[in-house]
């Protein structure tokens, strides 16, 4: 009975070392989220949001299966024009002041080969929740010359963002809209394993 108790305690003990998570958090100095769609056809405007939080949990350090989840605040759009942030504020885009947050919580994170990963996700924007898909490059881990451990990625994809009711555009006497239709997300990411 005693040697079944010891199996039994042992077991216990390995799986809860194996599926133990660790909690990584973002260092918001080394992290940019931003935006890039096309403006009257011919060019692409920039953006990034400048509040945000973000959260990790992963089992290993490779991160396959890493549970990822972070929230931007809209009011903090900056595209280095103000009445172009304004407008993107107001309810013609994300309509800051009844929609304040888009969040974004993973499904999945796997690797496909070398650096690169694919993940898929819940975004939120104005309510509006679509599956999306992004593209992710997984650039290592190193420690600090502060003994913190840290650990890159860069994200990309693209959404259409008239799946988010961000509708307002004009035609362009040409055809072409003046702001694209697709919009292409990116994050540089920088993150910090807790102790």
């Amino acid at each position: 009975m005693k040697t079944l108790k010891y199996i039994l305690a042992m077991l216990f003990l390995i799986s809860t070392i194996t599926t133990a998570q660790t909690n990584w958090s973002f260092d918001k100095a080394h992290t940019k989220i931003g935006f890039s769609v096309s403006h009257m056809v011919i060019t692409d405007v920039e953006g990034n949001f400048k509040s945000f939080e973000g959260t990790v949990e992963a089992e290993s350090d490779n991160f396959e299966n890493a549970k990822i989840s972070f929230t931007v605040d809209v009011a903090s759009i900056n595209t280095d024009n103000e009445k172009r942030d304004n407008h993107l504020k107001s309810n013609d885009f994300f309509n800051a002041k009844k929609f304040p947050k888009i969040t974004f919580v993973s499904k999945s994170l796997k690797k496909i080969n070398g650096k690169n990963y694919k993940m898929v996700g819940d975004l939120t924007i104005r309510d509006k929740t679509k599956e999306v898909e992004l593209d992710v490059k997984f650039n290592g881990i190193i420690k600090d010359p502060w003994g913190n451990t840290r650990a890159g990625f860069s994200l990309e994809g693209e959404v259409n963002r008239f799946d988010f009711d961000l509708k307002w555009n004009k035609l362009l006497e040409t055809g072409g809209l003046v702001v694209g239709e697709d919009v292409t997300i990116y994050a540089k990411v920088e993150l910090i394993k807790q102790k």
